[in-house]
């Protein structure tokens, strides 16, 4: 199976990633560190990435979940997958399920004021809500919740997943 922690920015998917990662046993993605330069730069500078900029890193993401699942047989994915469009290339990956952590404008701008990411603006916040395409079929978790409870709520709403014995591979 593939998690998809999807979101804004500032919604926790890394965070959250890390922590439901380590509970199941399964290996985390970040969807950030496929980006090819020329999308970090544009992102750094403030400007928000078109769909030409995203088709081709999309496409990395799904060979290397690909990569990953054919090794470890689970994996989770952090990643924005704001539009259904770009869910749908991601679903060219195998079996995905979404989750979509979710918050107020407030609580995630409060976060992003906060942090500093490597190359993320919280300037381009605005942009992110405006390009969201909320997910209908998703596992919504609010991102005003501790982490832990998010963790087994994600776990739950899974059906209760477990550890995957082949899982503990790094990707």
């Amino acid at each position: 199976m593939i998690v998809v922690l999807m979101g804004v920015s500032g919604s926790g998917k890394s965070t959250v990633g890390a922590a439901l990662a380590s509970a199941l046993g399964w290996p985390l993605i970040d969807a950030d560190d496929l980006h090819p330069a020329a999308n970090v730069e544009k992102m750094r500078a403030g400007i928000p990435l078109t769909d030409d900029d995203r088709w081709p890193w999309l496409d990395r993401v799904v060979d290397r979940l690909r990569e990953v699942a054919a090794q470890s047989g689970n994996v989770i994915l952090a990643c924005s997958a704001l539009k259904r469009s770009y869910r749908e290339r991601i679903e060219r990956a195998g079996h995905v399920r979404f989750v979509h952590l979710t918050g107020s404008p407030e609580v995630i701008g409060a976060r992003l004021a906060a942090r500093k990411h490597r190359y993320m603006p919280a300037s381009l916040l605005e942009s992110q809500i405006a390009t969201l395409e909320a997910p209908g079929d998703a596992i919504d978790i609010d991102v005003a919740a501790p982490v832990d409870v998010q963790v087994r709520s994600i776990i739950e709403a899974l059906g209760g997943a477990t550890a995957s014995p082949a899982a503990s591979a790094a990707p």
